[in-house]
């Protein structure tokens, strides 16, 4: 584990985060007391381990398709007409 510089930090970020990139955790001192630890993110959140255990499924990426419309209309129109006049008729 490397320490660096609060101000070497400052001055050469890039190479420091190139550092911790490669595995390598970096303390950083501030008035040569270490304050701060860098290291790389690892993906260990709690659905990472549930999909590891094989308990966990994420979403597809593709939604599901639409049902495609019938290819004809379920009723004529007359035959709607006729179900209209049949349901008013009462009234």
């Amino acid at each position: 584990m490397r320490m660096v510089t609060k101000r070497e930090l400052n001055q050469n970020t890039a190479a420091v985060l190139r550092e911790v990139t490669a595995a390598e955790d970096v303390i950083v001192t501030e008035r040569g007391a270490p304050r701060w630890r860098l290291s790389i993110v690892t993906d260990d959140g709690p659905l990472s381990r549930l999909k590891r255990a094989g308990l966990y499924t994420p979403p597809a990426t593709e939604p599901a398709p639409w049902p495609t419309a019938p290819a004809e209309p379920a009723y004529t129109a007359e035959q709607v007409a006729a179900l209209l006049e049949d349901s008013r008729g009462d009234r």
